[in-house]
This record gives structure tokens, sequence and C-alpha cells, in this order.
């Protein structure tokens, strides 16, 4: 028995050191602070990279959206057309087809006029871009602080 007695336990043996810590022990602090510059760069370049094909698969989704949206238009610039002929054959039954027709014309000239305030009353109220253009206006003072340019 050349062992010592330790009451029935044994001593835990040390965990054998990660990579991490004999990289941390073999490199100086130059290469360690070049590779977390070197893994920053490569992570910000994936970073963008993973933005790109976000912003290219929505914009193909938009796109088909917005043609899906386009034809919806169409189809519905159709129906309104042939509605409008119907109400003036159907007008045309009571009165000569001439004055029917100016009376839908009349009909769609009210609507394009009702339409045309709420659209300008709408586009009176955007702002565009003002914080935006408030932040923008604050970077030439931030990047030279010993400045005053106002």
């Amino acid at each position: 028995m050349s062992e010592a007695y330790t009451g029935g336990a044994r001593q835990a043996s040390a965990p054998p050191p990660s990579e991490a810590h004999e990289r941390a022990e073999n490199q100086s602090i130059g290469d360690l602070l070049g590779d977390v510059t070197a893994n920053f760069s490569k992570l910000m370049r994936q970073e963008v990279a993973l933005a790109k094909a976000e912003a290219t698969e929505s914009a193909k989704n938009a796109g088909k959206g917005a043609g899906m949206f386009a034809g919806a238009a169409v189809g519905g610039h159709f129906v309104l057309l042939f509605l409008s002929l119907a109400l003036m054959w159907g007008l045309g039954a009571l009165m000569p087809l001439g004055w029917s027709a100016v009376i839908v014309a009349v009909i769609w000239a009210i609507i394009a006029g009702v339409l045309a305030l709420l659209g300008k009353k709408e586009m009176k109220q955007v702002k565009g871009l003002p914080q935006t253009a408030e932040t923008v206006k604050e970077i030439p003072p931030t990047l030279k602080p010993g400045e005053h340019t106002r």
C-alpha cells in the first residue's frame, strides 16, 4: 500500500486543458487580438451576406405580390367598366342612351374628385424622414468633437 489513505475518496484529476486555453498560453496578446479582429471581420461579412440574401428573397416575394396586385387592379378596372356600361344601358331603357352615358360619366367624375381631395389631404400629412434628417446633421460634429459647427 504505497498510496496514502484519503478516507475512501479519490482526488479528482483536473480536466485536460481545452484548445482555447492552450492557445491563450502559447500565443501573444497581439496574435490573440489579431484572431479576434479577423473573426469579427468574418462575422460582419457573413452578417452582410445574410442580410443581402434575405433582402433579395424579400424583394422577389414583394415583386410577385406587386404583380398579383397589379393583375387584381386590372381585373377590378374591367369590373367597374362593365358595371358602368350595365348602368348606362339600364338607364338607357328609361331615357336616351346618350343622357344615360353622361349621367354615369358625371357619377365617376364625382367619385374621382372626392378621391383626389382625400389623396391631397393624406399627402399633406407626409413628413418624410425628419428624425433621420436630424441625426444625419449630427454626424459631422460627432466625428470632429473639438469643432463647434453651430
